[in-house]
């Protein structure tokens, strides 16, 4: 598979507020950032965690968010940042 976003591509992350198992934090659902780096691809965990095989297997990538952004009321300095490992899957252009 193909990584659909370059390192320094900007994203958005999904929002999805289905239950059961989800592999991206509630807390950055809605928030964009700045991809960091690829890591590969791997099986879904998402479906593993239901005893499925993972496939088709998704591009992971390192994504870097300001953290001033993800908490607003973050008092630290703007240069701050949270590092997330997040599938394809919940990426969009932003």
């Amino acid at each position: 598979m193909t990584a659909r976003f370059k390192v320094g591509a900007c994203i958005r992350v999904r929002r999805d507020i289905t239950s059961g198992h989800r592999r991206t934090p509630g807390y950055i659902q809605g928030k964009t950032g700045t991809i960091a780096a690829i890591w590969g691809t791997f099986p879904n965990p998402e479906s593993r965690a239901y005893g499925g095989d993972g496939l088709p297997e998704q591009v992971l990538y390192l994504v870097s968010f300001n953290q001033n952004h993800v908490w607003e009321q973050y008092k630290a300095p703007l240069k701050d940042k949270l590092f997330i490992d997040i599938f394809e899957h919940w990426l969009k252009p932003a």
